[in-house]
């Protein structure tokens, strides 16, 4: 998300697909905040995106570094990037069985 966005504020666009049935869209994610009245192309979601990519590895990090609320911290973010249509929600919902399968083993 970080170099998506970074790129999208250089560039002025997004990286979007190339070739294939989805070729120039953006993915499922654009047409929800378009929905809540935001802009995907706009700098507020543009700097959304690298915001929310830099709390995701600070989140990551400190989870590794075993922080005391790391783990809760890595959960609250994977809940709340379930939104992320398609990669990051199956990312999102994968993690959070992780760390549930970790919580309950320990």
């Amino acid at each position: 998300m970080v170099f998506d966005g970074v790129h999208a504020l250089v560039t002025g666009d997004y990286i979007r697909p190339k070739t294939g049935e989805y070729a120039g869209q953006l993915g499922p994610w654009a047409r929800l905040v378009g929905r809540l009245g935001i802009d995907p192309m706009s700098t507020f979601m543009k700097s959304a995106f690298i915001f929310w990519g830099l709390a995701g590895m600070v989140v990551t990090l400190c989870f590794a570094l075993h922080f005391s609320w790391g783990w809760k911290a890595m959960l609250t973010y994977n809940i709340c990037s379930i939104w992320y249509l398609f990669m990051g929600t199956a990312s999102s919902i994968l993690q959070i069985i992780l760390l549930l399968v970790i919580r309950f083993l320990a």
